[in-house]
């Protein structure tokens, strides 16, 4: 179901939700109890309460035995509603899924798996958020199966690199008259690893000219031909078109300069260095360095890595090296601890 946005919390209820929340632990699941639900008076609530008063206080005035009956049957219902609320979300058990990478201002998905042991009524009007420290709260709404997992997928965009703590998780509910507010807090023990994001346009790989060829970065190409030259990329140098073959194609029709390409990756192992970005800034330098990384994997380079603060990663090939090499440019320069 789309996520509802709601306002941020009032400084009274932040100061109970920090309260709570410092009595907690980090865990991978939780089961809902006594210890951990909580309830107050919804705004609904609150106003129902004032509506109660001033029925009863009319009631007196006028002595309206209807008024009596009509202000205690609805007091009753409202106080009954806090039973069955509380039976509601009593024994709700939470799981933390699989967390996955992402790149830096894209959405990370934290899949909360929400169950109720096999046997025991379904649950219904439950609302599940992550509790953020600063924003609006994205609800997402679900009902529960008796015995059957229900995963809600909840999501935020990090705006920087390195890894995240998973923000606190809020489950709450108003069923079944929406007079009172039964939530509960869970701090889930897990992060998420934030890439850096690549520089856009990806910029050609370059290399210093006073660089071997076995450990320069060759610039990337779309396709690498057969016979030593590929199509021309902006940057190359003039000096590198093969203009015999280049007037060839241009005789033919097809108008595409190409250059030489001395460059093999089976036989070359390449060095993707941050001094060669000739950048100043270290995040500039990560960036490109980003680039070059998604280059080199997709061209399937043998491609080795010199951070910014020094650090080599050995030249190898795969998918499980590009992701050793973005998880090394996530954390370069990073202190040690999670941001929220």
């Amino acid at each position: 179901m789309p996520d509802s946005q709601l306002p941020t919390r009032s400084p009274w209820r932040q100061f109970l939700h920090n309260w709570i929340t410092r009595r907690q632990q980090p865990s991978l699941s939780q089961t809902l109890g006594h210890r951990n639900i909580y309830v107050l008076p919804s705004k609904a609530g609150c106003m129902l309460g004032v509506t109660l008063l001033v029925l009863l206080i009319a009631s007196i005035n006028f002595q309206l035995n209807l008024g009596y009956a009509l202000t205690f049957l609805i007091t009753g219902s409202a106080l009954a509603s806090v039973w069955l609320g509380h039976r509601n979300v009593y024994g709700l058990q939470l799981h933390l899924g699989a967390l996955h990478p992402v790149f830096q201002g894209d959405r990370a998905t934290v899949p909360i798996g929400i169950q109720t042991a096999a046997g025991q009524r379904d649950r219904h009007g439950l609302s599940v958020a992550l509790n953020r420290s600063h924003g609006k709260l994205a609800w997402v709404h679900t009902d529960v199966t008796a015995g059957q997992l229900c995963t809600v997928e909840l999501g935020s965009v990090p705006h920087q690199r390195g890894w995240h703590r998973v923000p606190r998780v809020v489950l709450e509910s108003r069923f079944p008259l929406g007079v009172f507010r039964i939530w509960s807090y869970w701090q889930p023990e897990g992060r998420v690893l934030v890439y850096p994001a690549p520089e856009m346009p990806a910029p050609p790989i370059q290399y210093g000219d006073n660089e071997e060829p076995a450990t320069a970065a060759p610039h990337s190409s779309g396709s690498t031909e057969h016979d030593g030259v590929r199509a021309y990329q902006r940057g190359d140098a003039l000096r590198s078109v093969v203009w015999k073959k280049t007037a060839t194609a241009l005789a033919t029709g097809s108008g595409d300069l190409v250059v030489r390409n001395n460059y093999s990756p089976h036989t070359h192992s390449v060095w993707l260095d941050a001094r060669a970005t000739r950048l100043a800034d270290p995040e500039a330098q990560i960036a490109r360095l980003t680039a070059w990384v998604l280059q080199a994997h997709a061209q399937q380079w043998r491609w080795g890595l010199k951070l910014p603060s020094g650090l080599r990663i050995e030249p190898a090939t795969g998918v499980q090296h590009l992701h050793d090499c973005l998880a090394a440019l996530a954390i370069d320069g990073k202190p040690s601890s999670l941001h929220d």
